[in-house]
């Protein structure tokens, strides 16, 4: 295997499943494809042949961008198809009506940027077209009757488009009883009116639509794909299933009470990009469409057990495994971007190059956070606080539900429980640590609220289709809804975070934005009615951009109130594509139970796919009390999640981690210790997010993407080279998965060395965590633990290098003032760390960058050396050689393999690099 180019702990968590008593979502709140009228309509359409076909006389060709009209031969309607080649492996197509009644909506904001390249004709005759995409190798062809599209590679098809013929397009058009209806209806159309076309009922909610039937939809054929991932959030295995004795997997971000595990059914948010994986290749779908959305999947493959995979193996059978897959969204236009790949780290580069990276936080947003429904008041909040030193539990965050407003009027407090929050906040502060308080999108209709007046009079509501004010129903009563979707709106709205108008708040105050799918408990599925209207759209193009435009304008509220300097941290709920720009995601209202712990990790892991990286579950469960064992083994998992929150719902006994007695406080506090320990590499791993778009909590395959037996599992992770398992009630934990490559593996704890190819299994007690680190990398890590990140600051470093059979490794050291964007500014330190021939050196990666720190490497622990004679170190020319163990300089070689002796000395090399003038000591040989 070839060295990552920063190493990372491999986490893998291997959770036995107990099952306890049954409970679920209360379905009849949420629509099936059957109750959903367009998704029945489009599903009704078989594959066979399109009524689409290409005018290739109407094809106009620039060195940028191609358009072609389509028309379907049974009506005769027009369509416009726009293909551009962008840089990066990267091709899109947008079709749209040639000529619509009215324009149709297309999804602003998420795009960052959108280079084209060079686009060329290879050949044209009667039957189609042949576009070269950058090279001979690779090209597109347009076929004209009926219209299909596809894009190869020398002799192999990477995609199709319409292959299957399930392209639909319904164009907008007066409804037949109007003086104004469609000549070009057909009597076929006709006889559809009553089927939900131009209205709709689900349960007592009727949805009007005036401008009548707008649905599309899009097939994509990907041979030789048997696996296909992404299209988050779903609570359900990382492998996406086929489709075809089901519903599809909807994408409607929806606010699900006591969400079901194990099926397509939407929930909080909605990225509508998809990965396709084998062996030869990684590839990428972006649909681009911010309506409801439900996606078909069926493969010629799905029914066959492994035993009939194996006969087919075996008989040579010729058949191509092939994925099919159908997008279909209420409104809109298709705007689809195809992401070629080739790698995995090449779609992730592809998507991140159009929606953008996730945001670099504040360091301290990586420790701990500690959070119920609700802390009662400022007393609690300090007794909470107290509670954490006094069992040497370190945090950074503690965190304010919607009982701290006044009446659930957000931007407040409550006058009698939170009368002084800034001697509050200044508590906190006096011990380096932070608060978040909620804001939700819902605003009380109260005319004696600063806020809901304020954005009454300046016309900012939701408007209903009558043209008022919209109002539902959520925590503070009656509510209105700011509409996000104006720019005016959202600059308004970060304006409100400015500390002369947030009364009360201060600057170790973050923010929390929950409900914003929008929650509207009597509306129809506990959200918005679609007629409402954005300006010229109705609610129906644009719903899942709402938590989108919510947490956008709160992070720029955050970082506008600091004058620009500080780095925000917002957690959202509802999230869309790009929302990776500002800030952190969690897994919504998931319950104390074992399989909610075990799906936490495959619905991470699809976020991460999809570029949302900061994501994390609440450690515990938020409905119902878990059992002790439960809540260690929660804190275990949580502990190597991106987003480390404990949350509890309001009905449920308190959980603080030292309620559970002595011995189960210290299983917790040591969890929640290795976490600070290793805040250094997560902190470098979610620099690496920030600038490549690669995810940070990964699945075995995308680092092993020829490796089959990684293509299905979502019980372990990688955080770049780390690894993590978790059981219940287990003695023993297999880590056949991990080790299917030939790699080193060490126990972190214990520095057992394990080599791969094997069966292995891992004894496992309460007080175990098993992870691992990767032969072949260096990991940082700070080893003394203290209150919170902020007082660890200028603590030294502790290098854990783990040397693989070639006796090398390889890391990095990321270090920045943790809080401001100063590191645009290159006030960094950024170094590569390499070990080979008994050399550890370390190279600086950003010789234009210069940032002070007064933290310095401690001590350097070899694993999988043998041991030496003597070590030296070698610092801006100065030659120091002492024994084994010293203070300044404490290298501990740990030796598993004792037949051979390391013969030639060590030397350590960091020139200018944090090293403090050697005061040594000799503490003994033992370094541990």
């Amino acid at each position: 295997m070839p060295l990552l180019p920063r190493m990372v702990p491999v986490l893998v968590l291997w959770l036995a499943v107990c099952l306890a008593e049954t409970w679920a979502v209360d379905r009849g709140n949420f629509k099936t494809c059957d109750q959903s009228a367009f998704c029945k309509r489009q599903r009704a359409l078989k594959p066979g042949e399109s009524p689409y076909r290409a005018l290739l006389e109407t094809m106009e060709l620039t060195n940028t961008r191609l358009t072609l009209q389509l028309i379907n031969d049974n009506n005769k309607v027009r369509l416009l198809l726009e293909l551009y080649r962008l840089q990066g492996n990267i091709t899109r197509v947008k079709i749209n009506e040639l000529k619509p009644l009215k324009p149709r909506y297309e999804v602003p904001d998420v795009l960052i940027r959108e280079p084209p390249t060079d686009l060329s004709l290879l050949s044209q005759d009667e039957n189609g077209v042949v576009l070269s995409l950058g090279s001979e190798s690779q090209r597109v062809i347009i076929s004209a009757r009926p219209f299909r599209l596809d894009i190869m590679e020398g002799s192999d098809v990477l995609m199709s488009l319409n292959s299957r013929g399930l392209l639909t397009f319904e164009h907008l058009r007066m409804r037949k009883d109007t003086s104004q209806a469609d000549p070009e209806t057909t009597k076929e159309e006709e006889e559809k009116v009553e089927d939900g076309m131009w209205e709709e009922t689900f349960k007592s909610h009727s949805d009007s639509k005036p401008n009548g039937p707008s649905a599309i939809s899009l097939d994509f054929s990907l041979p030789g794909v048997e696996h296909v991932y992404g299209i988050p959030e779903h609570a359900d295995t990382l492998r996406l299933k086929t489709t075809e004795n089901g519903d599809p997997y909807r994408l409607y971000n929806l606010d699900v009470f006591q969400y079901e595990l194990y099926n397509p059914m939407a929930l909080y948010g909605a990225v509508p990009v998809m990965l396709a994986h084998n062996t030869q290749r990684t590839t990428g779908i972006f649909w681009l469409n911010a309506a409801e959305t439900w996606v078909d999947i069926s493969s010629n493959t799905a029914g066959k057990t492994v035993f009939g995979k194996m006969l087919d193996y075996v008989q040579g059978s010729s058949e191509t495994p092939q994925t099919d897959v159908r997008w279909i969204s209420e409104s809109g236009i298709i705007d689809v971007f195809l992401m070629l790949g080739p790698t995995p780290k090449d779609v992730f580069s592809q998507y991140a190059s159009l929606t953008g990276t996730q945001s670099f936080p504040p360091l301290a947003s990586l420790g701990y956070h500690q959070c119920r429904w609700n802390y009662n008041d400022q007393e609690d909040v300090q007794s909470v606080d107290a509670g954490f030193d006094e069992h040497d539990i370190p945090y950074d965050f503690i965190w304010l539900d919607i009982e701290h407003t006044d009446g659930k009027r957000y931007f407040t407090w409550d006058p009698h429980k939170f009368a002084t929050p800034k001697e509050m906040l200044q508590g906190l502060m006096d011990k380096k640590r932070k608060l978040v308080a909620i804001v939700d999108p819902h605003i009380k209709v109260d005319s004696n609220y600063k806020i809901h007046n304020e954005i009454r009079s300046k016309g900012f509501y939701i408007k209903n289709k009558d043209g008022g004010d919209y109002e539902g129903w959520c925590w503070p009563g009656s509510a209105s809804y700011p509409d996000f979707f104006r720019a005016d709106m959202r600059a308004w709205w970060a304006s409100m975070f400015a500390y002369d108008q947030y009364e009360g708040s201060m600057e170790n105050m973050y923010t929390w934005n929950d409900m914003n799918e929008p929650s509207v408990f009597n509306g129809p599925e506990v959200t918005m009615h679609k007629d409402t209207v954005h300006g010229a759209w109705e609610h129906r193009d644009v719903h899942n951009l709402y938590g989108f435009y919510v947490q956008m304008a709160t992070a720029e509220g955050l970082i506008q109130r600091s004058g620009g300097i500080e780095r925000p941290f917002v957690l959202t709920r509802a999230f869309f594509a790009g929302s990776q720009r500002y800030g952190a995601v969690w897994t919504g209202d998931n319950a104390a139970e074992w399989d909610h712990l075990k799906i936490s990790i495959p619905m991470c892991l699809s976020l991460g796919l999809v570029g949302i990286s900061f994501c994390g579950a609440d450690v515990g469960g938020f409905f119902k009390s878990p059992s002790t064992e439960l809540l260690v083994r929660w804190y275990q998992t949580g502990a190597y999640q991106p987003f480390f929150r404990a949350h509890a719902h309001l009905d449920t006994p308190r959980r603080e981690p030292w309620l559970f007695g002595p011995e189960n406080t210290a299983l917790i506090r040591e969890a929640v210790r290795q976490r600070y320990t290793l805040l250094p590499y997560w902190y470098q791993q979610f620099y690496h997010a920030h600038r490549t778009g690669e995810p940070i909590m990964r699945p075995l395959w995308v680092e092993y993407p020829q490796d089959p037996a990684t293509f299905a599992v979502d019980d372990e992770f990688l955080i770049g080279e780390t690894t993590p398992k978790n059981s219940e009630s287990a003695k023993y934990v297999s880590c056949l998965n991990l080790f299917v490559c030939s790699q080193v593996w060490f126990d972190i704890h214990t520095f057992q060395k394990h080599n791969g190819a094997q069966n292995l299994y891992i004894p496992v007690t309460m007080s175990s965590i098993p992870v691992f680190q990767r032969g072949g990398s260096i990991i940082p890590r700070k080893v003394r633990v203290r209150r919170s990140s902020t007082c660890m600051e200028h603590d030294p470093y502790t290098l854990y290098v783990a040397l693989n059979l070639q006796r090398t490794a390889e890391g990095e050291l990321y270090i920045d003032d943790g809080h401001t964007f100063n590191y645009e500014k290159k006030e960094f330190i950024h170094r590569r760390l390499s070990f080979a021939k008994n050399i550890l050196s370390s190279v600086n990666l950003a010789p234009d960058a210069q940032f002070t720190t007064r933290s310095w490497i401690e001590r350097v622990v070899i694993l999988g050396a043998s041991k030496p004679s003597k070590v030296t170190l070698q610092t801006a020319g100065e030659c120091f050689t002492f024994l084994t163990c010293e203070v300044v300089i404490r290298v501990c070689i740990l030796y598993a393999d004792k037949l051979h002796t390391l013969r030639s000395f060590i030397a350590i090399r960091f020139k200018n690099f944090m090293v403090k003038t050697l005061h040594t000591r000799t503490v003994g040989e033992n370094c541990q």
